[in-house]
């Protein structure tokens, strides 16, 4: 009876170790790894007592070693559908730098080992803010106990609808990262077509040095303008997470 518990335990901790491997703000640079193990076992804890206990009796080794990377493998997808949104950011915040000029300086992502332009880390941050004071860290929480309702550990296949799905979400980030960029490659836009104009009147002026100081500072008023508006588009997004990440655990079961 123990060894079945012990089973059940450790499928629970490897898809909740997946999951918060990729899990939004959990892999901060300054969130222990320890931690986040730690924090796994305390879901598996929680959650392996209210699963049906697997049945690993007849199971070979090879095939046991196999459950255990599907439910690992599970734990990832859900954690990338969860942080979609946030390689949204990334890519949003790389398109502002671009269109401001201020894509040179960049600043190490509180969130992972990477570098970040200045626009991209006011995105994460607002993204983190608005994350933790809704509770969605809460919800993808419950939302992961419920996948077991909906994907039993050892249920899971491989089929072309969760291929298409995570095919369709990827697209999305950079259709994410369009709109949310869309504002500043049009003062961007106008700004060149303006200097392009006094370039043809004023032949003595350097329009390519000119130009720069005045993106950049129209890409800081637009920045300044547009804020609520950029809060409110991550909000929308940010509001889905729980239901994607349902969404993935349904496809893995095989129900379009």
């Amino acid at each position: 009876m123990f060894g079945i518990e012990l089973a059940t335990w450790l499928l629970v901790f490897l898809r909740a170790s997946g999951l918060l491997a990729v899990f939004p703000l959990f892999t901060a640079r300054n969130f222990p790894v320890q931690l986040r193990v730690a924090l796994s076992a305390l879901l598996a804890l929680l959650i392996a007592p209210g699963l049906p206990a697997p049945n690993l009796q007849a199971l070979p080794l090879a095939a046991l070693l196999g459950r255990m990377s599907q439910e690992l493998l599970i734990g990832l997808l859900l954690g990338f559908a969860s942080r979609m949104l946030f390689y949204a950011l990334d890519v949003a915040g790389g398109l502002i730098s671009s269109e401001m000029g201020l894509n040179l300086p960049a600043t190490l992502n509180p969130f992972a080992d990477t570098q970040l332009t200045v626009p991209a880390l006011i995105l994460y941050y607002l993204a983190a803010v608005l994350f933790l004071s809704l509770d969605l860290h809460h919800w993808l929480l419950v939302a992961f106990q419920r996948s077991y309702a909906i994907l039993p550990m050892g249920a899971s296949r491989l089929e072309q609808g969760l291929l298409a799905d995570l095919l369709g979400r990827t697209c999305r980030i950079f259709e994410i990262a369009a709109r949310m960029a869309a504002p500043f490659i049009g003062v961007s836009f106008i700004v060149t077509l303006v200097f392009s104009v006094l370039g043809r009147a004023v032949t003595q002026m350097n329009v390519f040095a000119e130009s720069f100081a005045v993106r950049t500072l129209a890409g800081l008023v637009v920045f300044g303008l547009s804020c609520e508006l950029l809060g409110q588009h991550i909000l929308h997004y940010l509001r889905r997470l729980p239901e994607d990440v349902l969404r993935v655990a349904q496809l893995l079961a095989g129900n379009a």
